[in-house]
């Protein structure tokens, strides 16, 4: 016996890239239902071998479903999400609308699973932001065992972050470049994407960070520990598919580079590709369409007594989303919900 599952936002690119990992890893389910807004209606999406259309998110009733993946954004989710909730399906949500609310549990399955219990004051799970998810992943197991007190981390974002506007835009932009004829200007971003960088992501704040940026603070706060001191500078770049991040550890106690790459290596939704060679590390064109979170260039940082750096590579649309929303459904099914 299986689940009835609901994915909101099934034809943007998280929605179905949670219908093809649903489908992929065989989560057990025994009906789905596929939602969109109303200017998406009758969109047909694939689930496995199943073609499904589109049902009215607005008129839907959630009664009777268990678990919806929601993939709507923050406005449609705040007035989506409670409804679903109240009628008692649990709801995983992509948005940051309830990530910081203290009575959501914000989860990371890889790293603090058992907050999942927490779900039941409003029936409802926050899925992280994506530079934090894969982030949170390497952080965890280096943190068990040496405590982390600082993380500086330099994100290298690709543009599927910010939906299929933003990688239509890299794509119009890079063709315009070798057609002096076609000028295309920035909408989704507040400059030229193709063949550049922006160290802009999200809203502007009073103290010059990024709201990109204290996401990623408060989020790896709340998911692993708050006493660590977290700065991050986030830059959107012109890749597709794949977020990169350059991190920066310092820990309480020494813990030598050979035995973190060893606990990595360990450590659950990990690859650890680091050989000290022409291109014995991971790209993000590699990590695409890929579970794992892919840590390479590990070194000592030998300017502080206990430093370490290392370079993190993993697919956005789906642990920074989508796999990471599954994810939490087979935790949710396997110790609360119990079907089968």
């Amino acid at each position: 016996m299986g689940y009835r599952v609901v994915v909101a936002g099934a034809t943007g690119n998280v929605g179905r890239e949670m219908l093809n990992i649903l489908a992929e890893r065989q989560f057990p389910v025994d009906e789905l239902a596929a939602l969109a807004s109303r200017r998406s209606l009758g969109t047909e999406v694939s689930f496995g071998e199943q073609t499904l259309t589109t049902k009215d998110l607005d008129t839907f009733d959630f009664t009777g479903w268990d678990i919806a993946l929601f993939a709507i954004g923050s406005d449609a989710t705040k007035k989506y999400a409670p409804v679903a909730a109240k009628a008692g399906c649990v709801v995983i949500d992509n948005s940051s609308l309830y990530r910081y609310d203290p009575d959501v549990p914000l989860i990371v399955p890889e790293v603090n699973a058992d907050a999942i219990e927490g779900y039941a004051k409003k029936n409802i799970i926050a899925n992280p932001n994506c530079s934090t998810a894969q982030m949170v992943v390497a952080l965890k197991p280096l943190h068990d065992r040496a405590k982390i007190k600082r993380v500086v981390v330099s994100t290298y974002q690709s543009v599927s972050g910010a939906g299929a506007a933003g990688m239509d835009e890299l794509w119009d932009q890079t063709k315009a470049v070798y057609n002096p004829t076609t000028d295309v200007e920035p909408a989704k971003f507040t400059k030229q994407i193709a063949f550049n960088v922006i160290p802009h992501i999200d809203s502007f704040m009073d103290d010059g960070s990024t709201k990109e940026e204290w996401k990623m603070v408060a989020e790896t706060k709340k998911i692993i520990d708050p006493s660590i001191k977290v700065t991050a500078t986030c830059v959107r770049v012109p890749v597709f598919v794949g977020h990169s991040e350059a991190v920066n550890i310092e820990t309480e106690d020494f813990l030598d580079e050979d035995e973190a790459r060893d606990i990595l290596r360990e450590a659950p939704g990990i690859m650890v590709i680091d050989k000290r060679e022409d291109g014995g590390y991971v790209t993000p064109v590699e990590c695409v369409g890929d579970f794992a979170t892919f840590i390479s260039r590990l070194r000592q940082d030998s300017t502080i007594d206990n430093g370490l750096n290392f370079w993190c590579v993993s697919d956005n649309l789906r642990k920074g989303a989508a796999l990471n929303a599954v994810q939490i459904a087979e935790v949710l099914g396997t110790r609360i919900l119990k079907k089968g």
